[in-house]
């Protein structure tokens, strides 16, 4: 796309013939003579690049210049004058042109000034999306995802983590909502402000009002004192409500106020203030059946589930279960004294075969007291808590799928298993063949040496007894 200039200036000389030499360079070039129709054409924002005269007949250049800062355009602006006004053109640049260049000019030297520019502007350019990138991942390193349903998460997260509007994230309790939410803000334009967190599962009616809202001294017996809710200080943030299902109808009807007005009242206090934060609210419950049973309010409902993100629960997502538990151990390993560094190639199946009805929560717990427990390097099956041995061993090739769903999950579990020991089989052929040697192993099958080492490690092979 064409790079787009505009050129203010009163004599016709210097104009048109700048128009000339940049349009030879492939930009697209307006020139206007008269300074008002050069402010409005300026003030339009639709140009890259602003050539500025400093000395006009009607408007002085540096109003102009004035009024594009003032306004926040985001074209960039060179300003052109003649040698006795030099030292005007440096105060200039102090307003914010980004150079300069003196009457008479050459062609080259135009476009020496206005390549500089431009090459300046991309570079700034890649640094933004660097950065916006980079914030991004920051958002996303908490999260382990490689499954697809977790794929299709972290579209949504990317697409509604810029826009303000109300999130709402349903999935199993232990699923990671709460690392949702944050994730969301993190890679929101508040990401600098307050990210805020509250259970209403674990407050009364009562308390739960005054949390969210506040209240002022003597509002009600045991408030000594006024106190700020978590809307305020979630202020210009991300306030996050988990479990809002326990919310009674009483508050969600103040709730409900609050997001179509911006405006909260304290409880016991008169006067309203001014709110603005970014709601994102979880739940493990069905919203809809509840909106069906009266026990949640439809029009509330439908103003926190602008943007819904289901969380799959984790026995949906087994592919992801390795790299959680790996991470769950390095965690350990990071904060405590312990033996165990790695898990067999077992002990991993039986922890994909296993449903996980606790979720992620339950698989970080389970691998932290393993770790802890272990007496040896490697997390063997007979390591696992007996239920995870039991239930795995039980699930190979007995229970039959009731659904279809069920059937193509239990499917893509087979295949990976077969897969996996295939891989590992292969891997261990190579290994053997070139005596233990990593290198020459990975030559020899045509594979990448830090891939090779990597496999390695996955399947806890061991080098040395090759």
């Amino acid at each position: 796309m064409k790079k787009r200039i505009l050129i203010i200036d009163d004599e016709p000389a210097i104009g048109t013939s700048a128009k000339r030499v940049l349009e030879k360079e492939n930009f697209d070039v307006t020139y206007q003579q008269n300074a008002g129709s050069g402010l409005k054409e300026a003030l339009s924002g639709e140009y890259d690049l602003i050539l500025l005269d400093l000395i006009l007949p009607d408007i002085e250049g540096m109003d102009i210049l004035s009024a594009i800062k003032s306004k926040k355009i985001q074209s960039e602006v060179i300003i052109i004058t003649g040698y006795a006004t030099v030292q005007t053109a440096v105060e200039a640049m102090k307003l914010g042109a980004a150079d300069y260049i003196s009457k008479p000019f050459s062609p080259d030297e135009l476009l020496i000034n206005v390549n500089k520019i431009f090459q300046n502007l991309d570079l700034r350019n890649e640094n933004i999306a660097l950065k916006e990138e980079l914030n991004l991942r920051d958002g996303f390193k908490e999260i382990i995802g490689d499954s697809v349903a977790m794929q299709k998460v972290f579209t949504l997260i990317k697409r509604v983590a810029p826009t303000e509007c109300n999130v709402l994230v349903t999935g199993e309790s232990g699923t990671g909502k709460e690392v949702i939410a944050n994730a969301i803000h993190k890679s929101s334009l508040r990401k600098s402000q307050p990210f805020i967190a509250c259970d209403c599962s674990a407050l009364t009616p009562t308390l739960l009002e005054s949390e969210l809202f506040g209240h002022v001294k003597g509002s009600y017996s045991g408030a000594i004192s006024t106190k700020q809710g978590l809307f305020e200080i979630a202020s210009k943030g991300t306030l996050f409500l988990d479990e809002v299902s326990n919310i009674s109808l009483e508050i969600q009807s103040k709730l409900l106020r609050v997001l179509e007005t911006r405006k909260l009242r304290k409880v016991g206090d008169t006067v309203e203030r001014d709110i603005d934060i970014r709601l994102i609210t979880a739940s493990n419950q069905d919203l809809e059946k509840m909106v069906e049973d009266g026990d949640f309010r439809k029009d509330l409902y439908y103003r926190l589930e602008v943007v819904p993100i289901h969380i799959p629960p984790l026995r949906e997502r087994y592919e992801d279960i390795f790299k959680l538990a790996n991470k769950f151990l390095d965690h350990v390993k990071r904060h405590s004294e312990i033996r165990a560094k790695s898990f067999s190639p077992e002990a991993i199946k039986l922890l994909e075969r296993y449903d996980w009805p606790g979720n992620i929560r339950e698989l970080k717990n389970i691998v932290e007291r393993i770790a802890i427990l272990c007496d040896a390097e490697i997390i063997e099956a007979k390591h696992l808590p007996e239920n995870i041995r039991k239930t795995s061993s039980a699930n190979v090739g007995v229970d039959i799928p009731s659904t279809w769903k069920e059937f193509k999950i239990y499917k893509q579990k087979v295949r990976n298993d077969i897969f996996n020991q295939i891989e590992r089989d292969f891997l261990i052929s190579a290994l053997k063949d070139s005596g233990g040697n990593i290198s020459k192993a990975a030559k020899t099958i045509g594979m990448q040496r830090t891939n090779f080492h990597t496999l390695l490690k996955k399947y806890n092979i061991d080098v040395k007894i090759y």
